[in-house]
């Protein structure tokens, strides 16, 4: 594949997935969604915008140039669904399809729709093996015995959580559920969790059962780990093989000083 189109919104992913292609030699067409995109997106040579509301927009945009082939990487928020936006008729069509309006029903509607109209789209860790949790303890600090089973505990509360759609990630503390991510996202409920329980919480954050990654790959990062020494917890446990890890030297070096550990774990 010599030209790929990406749908980029917030965040890291759309500018490590630019240079990745830079890298294999892929030419990259983006459409960014919003201006608070990173600079690298807006400023490529064959980035455009529309708007969330505008996929018909979107769908002619990579037609005319010959796309067969996109991505679509990086943080929509969820609250925008249900704001005052302006849909054009494409977008009317696909929410209607929906089964119903949790974002995975939505985006698997969306994703129907380009797939309805000749374009592939690719899987969110495509050329992002580099990046991918592994099963191993990242830092120089781990979770004691009495953690681990604190653990356990958050990784079935995570994985009961990701099969009604509501959420991925849990905050646990001495063998308690805390807190439950719903629309609100991750960061907010590592907030919430710290505002109930204080300090030492461990966080988990698990991917859905059959998760579908042109949908959504689960990601950690700087900005995740930073929530963590903000509520003084005690460490972040993420599921190998099916998540993202960005930045991670510096997120390493950021846990350690923060004496937080970080840990990926193999569900079976």
């Amino acid at each position: 594949m010599d030209r790929v189109g990406l749908i980029a919104g917030n965040g890291k992913l759309p500018e490590l997935f630019l240079k990745q292609c830079q890298k294999k030699g892929i030419e990259l067409f983006s459409v960014y969604l919003f201006d608070s995109v990173e600079e690298s997106i807006k400023n490529h040579s064959n980035s455009v915008k529309y708007s969330v509301a505008q996929p018909g927009k979107i769908i002619s945009h990579f037609k005319r140039n010959g796309l067969s082939h996109i991505i679509m990487l990086g943080k929509v928020e969820k609250d925008l669904i249900f704001s005052n936006l302006k849909f054009d008729f494409t977008a009317t069509k696909i929410l209607l399809s929906a089964k119903n309006k949790k974002d995975k029903n939505i985006l698997k509607a969306i994703i129907n729709y380009i797939e309805s109209e000749g374009i592939t789209v690719l899987p969110q860790n495509y050329l992002m093996d580099d990046y991918m949790v592994k099963q191993t303890v990242y830092t120089k600090y781990s979770p004691s015995a009495e953690e681990e089973k604190t653990i356990e505990i958050g990784i079935e509360a995570a994985k009961m959580l990701t099969d009604i759609d509501a959420g991925q990630t849990v905050v646990v503390k001495n063998q308690s559920v805390i807190a439950l991510e719903g629309i609100e996202g991750t960061d907010k409920a590592i907030l919430r969790g710290g505002e109930l329980a204080g300090k030492n919480c461990i966080v988990v954050k698990m991917a859905r059962k059959n998760q579908d990654y042109r949908i959504d790959i689960p990601t950690i990062g700087l900005e995740t780990v930073k929530k963590v020494a903000e509520i003084k917890g005690r460490g972040i446990v993420v599921e190998a093989d099916k998540m993202l890890f960005i930045d991670q030297e510096e997120v390493i070096n950021y846990a350690n000083k923060n004496k937080i550990f970080i840990k990926g774990i193999k569900y079976e």
